[in-house]
């Protein structure tokens, strides 16, 4: 039995079926894509690395190579990347960190003599 991919190689007819489904939808986000990214108030090149640390903090593979390759042709050096790649950690370890609160909260709730 022949193993299944976890994630296609995207393709160009996988795009055309997508479209195909939802053609206005598909092309409201292509013009969203394209207005996000478009130089603003931040460069492209900052946007792009922005979406390379989301993308690892959503963990999405599509977005990790993608935005990689369009920080780099928007000019990122691989030191940039690397940096916002470690952002993204940073931001995902200190997500767990500030919700070990929860946990703090929940251990004293236990320690709490009960009324009753």
């Amino acid at each position: 039995m022949a193993e299944r991919e976890l994630y296609p190689h995207p393709t160009r007819e996988l795009a055309t079926r997508r479209a195909a489904l939802a053609p206005e939808t598909e092309a409201a986000f292509k013009a969203f894509n394209e207005r996000v990214f478009a130089p603003g108030a931040l460069p492209t090149k900052t946007k792009q690395l922005i979406a390379v640390a989301v993308g690892h903090v959503t963990q999405c593979p599509y977005c990790i190579r993608g935005h990689t390759r369009a920080a780099l042709r928007a000019g990122a050096s691989r030191e940039e990347l690397m940096e916002a790649i470690w952002v993204a950690a940073e931001m995902r370890a200190g997500g767990a960190y500030a919700h070990s609160a929860l946990a703090l909260a929940a251990m004293d709730e236990l320690d709490a003599p009960r009324h009753g």
